[in-house]
């Protein structure tokens, strides 16, 4: 009988195909907002306003809040490597990218979380793996094009996308440090709350947003999309699909949420879409499935 961790059914499915819908709709909200608001105010936006729509649902559940400093302190850095480093890095990264390729980009997180597992010593390095990090390195090469460095403004954007799907990997071993006897919600609200705390002191020393101009409502709309949709929502839909599937199965979004992001950026933004980040794109998405291993299980059956 096959395990919860490979086993995926239609509703599954349909939850890994809405998530890839809110998350891809993070980078079209983005690039939305960043054409108004500078990178740090938006994710200040987005945590604060994301914590404030979970915390009332820690009430309903009963969920209680942690207890001193020590209580806090792993939320605290989960929210630094999977909220402020890699939202703020992303949404400098789009200052100089489209949507589309930020998002491809960001499909490198589990070959990121391969490489610092392996180096943290949690997990031992499996020859598909290694492989599959190789690849992701070679569609990278590729997404970066003919380009010598990182001194053009695409490469610029390509660095900074990169630096944040490090930091979410980083994040997959700070999570296996975060108490057990914390429920889902409890840990996506709280980890919302640390990062909202730390934004409010980076975004008002550099940004002074109250100095900021009054933005136009449509930047607004996109404010509320990113944080209702796109993160608090978003947290709720991934922990629902990792209670049921198991951690093997949510890291399939990676592969769909470039789609939802391309496509938005493409019809909606404008955003152009060149071969070369197509074939990017698949080679980076090779290299995801060779991770999971799950399609070489196949090939051998």
């Amino acid at each position: 009988m096959p395990s919860a961790e490979n086993r995926i059914d239609s509703r599954d499915w349909s939850l890994l195909g809405l998530l890839s819908v809110l998350w891809g709709g993070s980078f079209f909200f983005n690039g939305v907002i960043v054409r108004e608001l500078p990178p740090l105010t938006v994710v200040l936006l987005r945590v604060t306003l994301g914590a404030l729509i979970l915390l009332p649902l820690l009430r309903t559940y009963k969920i209680e809040f942690p207890r001193g400093l020590s209580g806090w302190a792993p939320f605290f850095a989960m929210g630094l490597f999977n909220n402020v480093l890699p939202f703020s890095l992303i949404v400098f990264g789009q200052t100089y990218i489209t949507s589309g390729l930020a998002s491809i980009l960001n499909a490198t997180t589990p070959l990121f979380a391969v490489v610092v597992m392996a180096a943290a010593g949690e997990e031992r390095p499996q020859p598909r793996r290694v492989a599959g990090v190789v690849v992701g390195v070679i569609g990278v090469a590729i997404l970066h094009g003919d380009a010598l460095g990182f001194e053009t403004r695409q490469g610029v954007g390509i660095l900074l996308c990169l630096a944040g799907a490090l930091s979410y990997g980083v994040a997959a071993l700070v999570g296996r440090r975060l108490p057990a006897r914390v429920p889902p919600l409890g840990t996506a609200t709280f980890q919302m709350m640390a990062s909202a705390t730390m934004m409010l002191v980076v975004a008002g020393v550099v940004d002074r947003p109250w100095q900021l101009p009054m933005p136009h409502l449509t930047t607004w709309l996109a404010v509320i999309g990113l944080a209702a949709l796109s993160t608090a929502l978003a947290y709720i839909v991934f922990f629902q699909i990792l209670q049921r599937s198991g951690a093997t199965n949510v890291m399939l979004v990676t592969l769909l949420i470039p789609v939802t992001a391309i496509l938005l950026g493409y019809l909606v933004l404008g955003e152009p879409i060149s071969l070369r980040e197509v074939i990017g794109a698949l080679v980076i998405g090779s290299a995801l499935l060779l991770i999971d291993g799950r399609v070489l299980a196949w090939l051998r059956r």
